[in-house]
């Protein structure tokens, strides 16, 4: 009768067990196609808890509430000048102190540094004490031949241990460890500094092509002025009776694609600033001047001959000199698996300190005195211990790390080879953009510098009644396209040596 009561607390117990590992589901949403009403406290922010999809949380829809803690907005830097035109260096500057990659890859380069620091200490003993304390209580009662005797015990006590374990000899494992760990920090340090040369170059196009669109803003100031001017004639031709309505509704026509031009290129200036801003790192509210880079001149000459470059991008440049670290953490990996097979010499040694008290009490029935006894106890001890330890058999575990070690020592030459390799087509296609750039640059001057001549000479011939306003609003049109061409040469020009120099691994200030 027993065992069917046994089975059935059995299943209930089964099915609570059950209930308790499924409960959290109601912290879910509760149906795919209605929204989640998250549970908030008194400042808004989500917290775990049974959602209610109220009224209000429907009308919400699939919009989250809102967290009135995270509002604020980052402020600017309290050192920026707001009446200053704040220059490339110095634009620079101001992202590797503020932005937040430079601080993580800081942040994880002091971690690497410490995972070293703890792998080196391997070398030294380890020393560890404990403390274990009990208390022991019994209560006995005892009946022989009519005479009942009860006994009350209590024993409590602590024992207290010093150990040392100290490896001692190990064939150079530990030194392969501690070696792996410090090249892991000379590659997080080589990372450190690849970050930072990844903003002075995210800074330095971000510059080049907001200097791009305020010039392309200055030529559709001038290209709106042109062509109110060309309007303002065909209008004081066709007044005299010497011009056409048409050739007013041209210009005009002229005059509202060169305003239309100009917002069209504020939009993109205000878009690249923005960019600039954001690859410093601040915040995107930020407001400053930005200094002025067309008086920079350029030259093929500026350019390095290409084996030089390649020559020097082989011994500085972040990649290259990251994966020569990671083959030697890989090879000194490989030495410490090896060492896995060798016999290791370890010391270690105890020290025990023991305390204890023991109190029993008789009490027996009849008339007779009770028994106490008190016993009282303390010891020491120590141990020490020298030994060898050998592997014999694990399975095939370390022959199989062996290989792996073996595996990541060839990958990390083969990977050396292919980032070398990279590394000199990047530089060679770099080298290549400068001087297409250049050359590039060259001919839109020539260009600009015709295109004005042109506009000057068809509107000229338009006052004097030798030309057509056709021509002029096409030369108008043309100047326009020339200069724009200009800018986006010079703006590739800095860029394309930005390049070459981040390809180079020479980019560690302002690009020259």
């Amino acid at each position: 009768m027993r065992r069917p009561d046994a089975s059935i607390a059995l299943t209930i117990s089964s099915v609570l067990l059950g209930g308790c590992a499924t409960w959290a589901l109601h912290l879910a949403p509760e149906r795919p196609d209605l929204p989640w009403a998250p549970v908030t406290n008194a400042d808004g922010e989500i917290v775990p808890g049974k959602q209610e999809l109220t009224e209000s949380a429907r009308e919400r829809g699939h919009v989250l509430p809102s967290n009135r803690a995270l509002a604020s907005v980052p402020p600017a830097p309290s050192n920026l000048d707001a009446a200053h035109a704040y220059t490339l260096p110095e634009l620079i500057d101001i992202a590797e102190t503020n932005n937040p990659q430079t601080r993580v890859a800081w942040d994880e380069a002091r971690n690497v540094a410490l995972a070293a620091g703890i792998a080196e200490s391997a070398y030294l003993p380890g020393l560890s004490a404990g403390v274990v304390g009990g208390y022991q209580t019994g209560h006995d009662r005892n009946s022989a031949l009519g005479v009942t005797t009860t006994n009350d015990s209590t024993v409590h006590g602590a024992i207290s241990t010093l150990s040392l374990q100290w490896l001692l000899f190990d064939f150079g494992e530990r030194g392969a460890v501690v070696e792996a760990a410090k090249q892991g920090s000379v590659i997080s340090n080589i990372a450190f500094t690849g970050i930072h040369q990844k903003v002075i170059y995210e800074v330095s196009l971000a510059f080049y092509a907001n200097a791009a669109a305020q010039a392309h803003v200055d030529s559709a100031r001038q290209s709106l002025k042109d062509a109110e001017e060309v309007q303002g004639s065909t209008e004081d031709r066709n007044a005299h009776g010497v011009g056409t309505i048409v050739e007013v509704a041209q210009a005009r026509q002229a005059t509202a694609q060169a305003r239309l031009a100009q917002v069209q290129a504020e939009s993109s200036a205000q878009n690249s600033y923005l960019a600039l801003i954001s690859a410093m790192g601040i915040s995107p509210l930020t407001t400053i001047k930005i200094a002025d880079v067309s008086g920079r001149k350029l030259s093929a000459d500026m350019l390095e001959p290409i084996e030089h470059i390649v020559s020097e991008a082989l011994t500085r440049r972040p990649d290259i000199l990251g994966a020569d670290a990671a083959r030697r953490v890989s090879l000194a990996n490989l030495r410490a698996a090896q060492a896995e097979f060798l016999p290791k010499l370890f010391l270690s040694a105890n020290g025990t300190y023991s305390e204890g008290d023991l109190s029993v009490t008789a009490l027996p029935s009849v008339g007779e005195q009770a028994g106490t006894v008190n016993v009282s106890g303390h010891h020491f001890g120590s141990t020490v211990l020298l030994g060898v330890t050998v592997p014999l058999y694990d399975g095939g575990t370390r022959m199989a790390l062996l290989e792996q070690a073996r595996s990541k020592a060839d990958r990390a030459n083969a990977t050396f080879a292919d980032v070398r390799n990279q590394a000199v087509r990047e530089v060679v296609k770099a080298g290549n953009a400068v001087k297409t750039s250049l050359a590039a640059y060259e001919a839109s001057e020539s260009l600009a510098s015709a295109a004005q001549t042109t506009f000057d000479a068809a509107l000229a011939a338009y006052r004097h009644g030798v030309g057509s306003i056709t021509a002029v609003t096409l030369a108008e049109t043309q100047l326009l396209q020339a200069k724009n061409a200009a800018t986006d040469a010079y703006s590739l020009a800095l860029s394309a040596a930005a390049t070459l120099a981040l390809s180079a691994g020479t980019l560690g200030s302002a690009p020259k």
